[in-house]
């Protein structure tokens, strides 16, 4: 197999001398998409170069990548390796004093997609600092950011909303990869973990994920492909509504509809706005599972047109306010969501009670998220120092 434009973090890893971590008890935070560029999967790849693996930490979706979203990660042992298994994703969210013990130091390979919701950079700062607090190294094998490292949307959260979708104040898009992050969090919030990224070779902030090379294994049972990844940072927010987000459907987040939405009518609607980059076409379908499953569903599907010009947080905003001023059957979903007992899910999922007000009221939402652009030039400001890769 001819190697990649692009080597990722772990093949990077495998390829070095690997002192002085081969002489080390590892523990690996890994998912399903932890995978070589030959598709081999990092606790098989590490093993066989030598390196010593004495425990392994489950993120979201489980090892394998195969648990639906929110679904509690249970603690077990590993069939392939004989490996207890830590949960990261339940009854703790961050690895204890017990867990730590078992290991001299925490290796982190999970494939993000670039999406302040999506958790597994959440678990990476508190395993991070979990790692400060016990004195262990912490050691981030990085991967490309799907959506290209240029691209920044939506808010800044209010700390007042802080949650395990949003733990520190980043935008929705924060074009950074793991790796870059990790140096981010680790500077802003003063943790001074013992903290080592290895980068990748090849890669730059203008590539989307295509362009590396590197095979698309999905990270989670609905980011089946960089189209979903591109659509997410908008159509998430449909999590915190009774308006299907298309899971239980083979294009989940590019389809979403309810049985109360006309999709010819929505389509038109929005096809109307004239939105960068997107195309809404009507569609008709039957979720397996979740949210009216079995049941008929009008709504549309996003056709992204031009990457580089959609914004995929407004672009879901707006979506939500428009059905909710055309159909009378919107609902905001209540709690408890991620772990969050009180506020409402929109809230969380923004950061803010602001934007749910604003779609209530039928605010200009164009001019709400333009007036969040000196926030995102000042986290451009701030990431700059922590950006590992060139243009």
């Amino acid at each position: 197999m001819t190697p990649p434009p692009v080597s990722t973090g772990l093949d990077q890893f495998l390829g070095a001398p690997g002192r002085p971590w081969k002489s080390k008890r590892l523990g690996l935070i890994l998912h399903g998409a932890s995978v070589t560029h030959r598709l081999e999967h990092a606790t098989a790849a590490l093993r066989r170069k030598g390196f010593r693996l004495t425990a392994l930490f489950a993120p979201e979706h489980g090892l394998s990548a195969d648990l639906q979203d929110q679904a509690p990660v249970q603690g077990v042992r590993d069939r392939q390796t004989g490996l207890p298994v830590f949960s990261l994703y339940g009854k703790t969210l961050s690895p204890t004093p017990a867990m730590l013990a078992k290991i001299d130091a925490l290796v982190f390979d999970l494939q993000d997609i670039g999406v302040r919701y999506y958790t597994f950079i959440w678990t990476m700062a508190l395993a991070m600092k979990a790692c400060a607090g016990a004195g262990k190294p912490f050691i981030v094998l990085d991967r490309p950011n799907p959506l290209g490292g240029e691209k920044l949307e939506g808010n800044m959260p209010d700390p007042r909303f802080a949650s395990f979708v949003g733990l520190l104040p980043i935008p929705v898009l924060h074009g950074m990869t793991t790796g870059e992050l990790a140096k981010y969090f680790n500077y802003s919030e003063g943790w001074n973990t013992d903290l080592h990224v290895i980068p990748m070779s090849g890669w730059k902030r203008s590539m989307r994920f295509t362009e590396t090379g590197l095979p698309w294994v999905m990270p989670s049972p609905n980011m089946p492909t960089l189209d979903t990844a591109t659509v997410y940072g908008g159509m998430c927010l449909l999590e915190a509504t009774n308006i299907s987000e298309g899971r239980g459907t083979t294009r989940p987040f590019e389809i979403l509809g309810a049985p109360y939405i006309d999709g010819d009518k929505l389509a038109v609607a929005l096809n109307k706005k004239r939105l960068s980059g997107v195309v809404f076409r009507p569609v008709r379908f039957r979720p397996t599972f979740n949210k009216w499953a079995g049941q008929v569903c009008g709504g549309v599907q996003l056709h992204v047109t031009h990457p580089a010009r959609f914004n995929s947080f407004l672009t879901g905003l707006l979506l939500i306010q428009t059905v909710r001023q055309l159909f009378h059957g919107l609902r905001w979903k209540p709690p408890p969501y991620e772990y969050e007992t009180i506020k409402q899910p929109m809230d969380i999922l923004c950061g803010t009670d602001q934007i749910r007000r604003a779609i209530e009221d039928g605010s200009d939402l164009t001019v709400f998220d333009h007036s969040r652009s000196s926030d995102r030039r000042l986290f451009r400001l701030l990431q700059r120092p922590h950006l590992l890769y060139a243009v």
